[in-house]
């Protein structure tokens, strides 16, 4: 979390907490809601991440930091903009006409994800971050950074990210997408300074729109239960 390390760790507790009982609910109640279901806790093991990269800056491990840091983008690069289509795809009717163009989204999002996230693990020089008005930032180079402007680069992937939650033919997943533009509209008014994490953790907190969902069965009238 971009405040401080006990934060970080704090944060990412509750996150796998919710998101646990949201998978417990979610295969209880329909299980074309379980990709949803794990975003929670997937945030929260981000956060955790986020806490060891704070510990190492705090103690001067630059080894810790790289590895918290690796990991941290696994979920920011590689993750999101997989997983959040993926969860979209799953739920979505198998008769529904935008199913195999959900798949397509997620195909694209793992695609983006192995272009921006492995060459990290290739090049440990790439990943530096630093503490910007007591935040963090990260200010790694990226392989697309030779190809295209950073601004197009964040287009697509907010473009996989959050243009499914948007088509999905449900009414609250399009609300969550609503939470996404949400969520990013703060980042880049208020917080660009280290826009990367905060953007990671309002879309964390962003997630407990997905807890409450699922919890309440929202979808129960246009989702019908796959397993009986």
């Amino acid at each position: 979390m971009c405040f401080s390390e006990a934060v970080s760790f704090a944060t990412g507790g509750a996150l796998i907490a919710g998101g646990g009982f949201a998978t417990f609910k979610a295969a209880r109640i329909n299980r074309r809601y379980l990709p949803f279901a794990m975003m929670p806790a997937m945030a929260g093991v981000q956060q955790l991440f986020e806490g060891h990269v704070w510990m190492g800056l705090n103690v001067g491990d630059p080894t810790m930091v790289w590895w918290a840091a690796l990991g941290f983008m696994f979920f920011s690069w590689f993750m999101w903009p997989a997983w959040v289509p993926f969860s979209v795809y799953v739920l979505e009717a198998p008769e529904s006409r935008r199913k195999k163009m959900f798949l397509l989204f997620a195909l694209a999002g793992v695609a983006l994800g192995g272009i921006l996230f492995v060459p990290h693990l290739l090049n440990a020089d790439w990943i530096d971050v630093g503490i910007n008005n007591r935040s963090l930032a990260y200010e790694d180079t990226m392989f697309l950074d030779y190809l295209m402007p950073r601004w197009m680069t964040y287009l697509i992937y907010l473009f996989l990210i959050i243009a499914p939650t948007l088509l999905s033919t449900y009414l609250h997943v399009r609300w969550f997408g609503l939470t996404l533009i949400v969520m990013l509209t703060v980042v880049y008014l208020f917080l660009s300074y280290a826009y990367i994490s905060f953007f990671c953790l309002l879309a964390g907190f962003g997630t407990l729109h997905l807890i409450y969902i699922i919890l309440r069965n929202k979808c129960r009238r246009e989702c019908p239960v796959l397993f009986s």
